[in-house]
């Protein structure tokens, strides 16, 4: 079976997963994934025991920024790595019709991402049957790109803006980690006691994305030093992305001026430890992130990125907004160092809110879409 999804943490971590429930349901099933070269975190497969092989490929992608407007049409930097891209891609198609002719796989799941459409098109032509997924609740264009040649569009929640055939479209939800689960106040300070952290602790994690948000970092930055004082017992967890931890360690120092009751990282394999610790966390809306903290019942602030393609993450957050299931701010709230400071004491010193946000954002979670994404390529192996 081929696995193909690249880009961004919510692209590859359910990579993982999958491969995980396929291994469990029959150790014979060989798993090939296939990624995008210079993939800053396709490490995480590298060394993965449910991988058998991996092959990388370069891939390209057609640039649209939400909120840029039509004033992108004639920026001629996006212009040039739009061309540039393209041929990106017709190397990476030959690079896929390759592997795929090669070795002859049963069917391909693809999780999302540009990889994704040099390797499905390889395997159309190479009669491999595939499934595509869409984490958000709107299709990606990679998907809308390969839709009409799939055998099933799995989607995560039940949408009408997925422009698939009824027939064709299976409301599966969002591949998470099995070690994603509800956390009580037992579980919370066995995390805490690994953790070394005080289970008497008021903890806050921070996480951008696998690649970390610059703004969430910066802004978040400049309030820790008067959260760390007003506030003894609290402990900070910033997972910074990898590109961004060696500059903002020294901030930390310069700014704060210890690391005592703080813990920065680039990136973090073991994410449902630090989150399941926490008593808030302050994220992006990135599909894959959102599912994961729905199922541990944890307290967010919410702060989408109004850049990404289509405005999925403003509309993710809309969704969480509309279930009252979390707290969502825009960035230019968090700049604003009072206001930001504001809202993160709010939450942390009202009970009732925090208990309201938990339990409304457990009800938006779904424990069995690897379960159901699993069956469906089965389903199909020849």
């Amino acid at each position: 079976m081929l696995l193909t999804g690249g880009g961004s943490g919510g692209h590859i971590t359910p990579v993982t997963t999958i491969a995980s429930e396929i291994k469990n349901r029959d150790n014979s099933n060989q798993i090939i994934y296939i990624g995008q070269k210079n993939d800053k975190l396709s490490y995480i497969l590298k060394d993965n025991k449910n991988i058998d092989s991996i092959f990388f490929i370069y891939a390209g992608k057609f640039r649209r920024y939400h909120s840029e407007g039509l004033k992108q049409i004639f920026d001629l930097a996006t212009i040039y790595k739009n061309i540039r891209d393209l041929f990106l891609i017709i190397i990476g198609l030959f690079q896929s019709y390759i592997i795929i002719r090669k070795c002859k796989p049963d069917v391909l799941f693809t999780r999302g991402g540009y990889i994704s459409v040099p390797v499905a098109i390889a395997a159309k032509l190479n009669r491999v049957p595939f499934i595509t997924h869409d984490s958000d609740s709107i299709a990606s264009l990679t998907n809308r790109i390969l839709a009409p040649y799939a055998k099933f569009n799995a989607v995560s929640v039940d949408s009408e803006e997925y422009p698939y055939s009824d027939l064709k479209k299976i409301i599966t939800g969002i591949p998470i980690s099995s070690n994603f689960k509800y956390v009580d106040e037992k579980l919370k300070n066995i995390y805490r006691t690994e953790l070394n952290i005080p289970i008497n602790s008021k903890v806050i994690l921070i996480i951008g994305g696998g690649l970390g948000s610059v703004i969430i970092n910066e802004s978040f930055l400049n309030i820790a030093n008067k959260l760390i004082n007003d506030i003894p017992e609290i402990w900070i967890i910033h997972i910074v992305g990898l590109n961004n931890f060696e500059k903002m360690k020294k901030d930390y120092l310069k700014n704060v001026g210890s690391l005592d009751r703080i813990k920065v990282f680039g990136f973090i394999d073991d994410v449902y430890k630090y989150s399941g610790a926490a008593d808030l966390i302050i994220t992006r809306a990135g599909a894959t992130n959102i599912a994961e903290f729905s199922t541990q019942g944890k307290e967010c602030i919410i702060v989408p990125s109004p850049f990404l393609t289509g405005g999925h993450q403003v509309k993710n957050a809309n969704y969480l907004l509309k279930n009252e299931a979390a707290i969502i701010l825009d960035e230019k709230d968090i700049v604003e160092e009072e206001y930001f400071y504001n809202k993160i004491i709010e939450l942390m010193q009202d009970q009732n809110l925090r208990d309201k946000i938990s339990k409304n954002i457990l009800k938006l979670s779904n424990t069995t879409a690897t379960t159901k994404i699993v069956d469906l390529i089965l389903s199909i192996k020849k």
